[in-house]
């Protein structure tokens, strides 16, 4: 089996406790050495100031490539992109540009006065400036607010041709639901990378009013699976057997880059990397 390129998502802290915990997490998977690392932006843009000291503590002390999200939220055009600037400053030239979820209360998405109308005019903004490497989102399973079920892939071949460089997709369950995707938007003429998202389970619970929430299908099988390892006490096995098994199916059939999104919690991530034969290369050291 070919051994993937990895990469990792992270969340920034909002406390102490948690800042040690990102820590924490960037040093065990660090050494796995991916080809770079993202740091969210909160629903709503409530995380701004955190995701930008994170991106740039991460950048400095830990040597890795680091990508900074970057919403449409609550701000204006200047205002996003002086935060754009900031990053660039600071040595950080990958943004992950999002639309970007309403804020909290609200259902849907409306454009700030003066602001981006979308995550189109964000990447055509960023791209004009010439310094920055630009990934964004797709939806292998149908986005909650696409109108039609080719909606997801139209509005990704509009982001390609804005300027992004690459796609992350949100998680599946199967390996069956990418496949599907990337042969639509091969056949829509989308030529760009299109890298799997990866949800190692740490919690059950959480992990599906998460995918519900955001129109992640969960087939039946998982759902029972599920069930049954609550409650024969073994979820963390369950979990990685299935994250290993999908990545391997993916990989089979052709894929050569995933993306964990790690929820700061890195152990499930790394066994599975370990069994995909990704192993560690490098060590963190003289960390500040």
């Amino acid at each position: 089996m070919t051994r993937p390129e990895i990469s990792f998502e992270f969340f920034p802290p909002k406390n102490i406790e948690a800042s040690f915990r990102l820590w924490d997490t960037v040093q065990t998977l660090a050494p796995l050495n991916p080809r770079f690392v993202s740091v969210t932006y909160g629903a709503g843009g409530t995380t701004r100031e955190l995701t930008r000291e994170a991106v740039s503590a991460i950048h400095k002390h830990s040597g890795l490539r680091t990508a900074a999200h970057l919403t449409c939220v609550n701000a204006t055009r200047e205002e996003t992109l002086g935060i754009a600037r900031s990053f660039a400053e600071v040595g950080v030239t990958d943004i992950v540009a999002l639309r970007g979820d309403p804020p909290k209360g609200e259902t849907r998405f409306t454009p700030t006065d003066g602001g981006f109308a979308n995550s189109c005019e964000l990447i055509a903004a960023l791209k004009e400036t010439g310094d920055f490497t630009v990934r964004v989102g797709a939806y292998p399973d149908i986005h909650p607010e696409a109108p039609s079920d080719t909606a997801d892939v139209e509005y990704l071949k509009r982001k390609f041709d804005a300027g992004a460089d690459e796609a992350i997709t949100q998680f599946f369950f199967e390996a069956e639901t990418f496949f599907r995707f990337r042969d639509a938007c091969e056949k829509a003429g989308i030529d760009k990378p299109i890298v799997p998202g990866i949800f190692p389970i740490e919690n059950w619970k959480g992990a599906r009013r998460f995918a519900e929430s955001c129109g992640t299908k969960i087939p039946a099988w998982v759902i029972e699976a599920f069930d049954a390892a609550e409650r024969d006490g073994r979820e963390d096995l369950l979990a990685t057997a299935l994250c290993t098994e999908l990545c391997t199916d993916l990989i089979e059939g052709g894929v050569d880059k995933l993306h964990f999104y790690t929820l700061n919690r890195p152990e499930l991530t790394r066994d599975v990397c370990f069994a995909l034969g990704v192993t560690p290369e490098t060590r963190l050291e003289n960390v500040a």
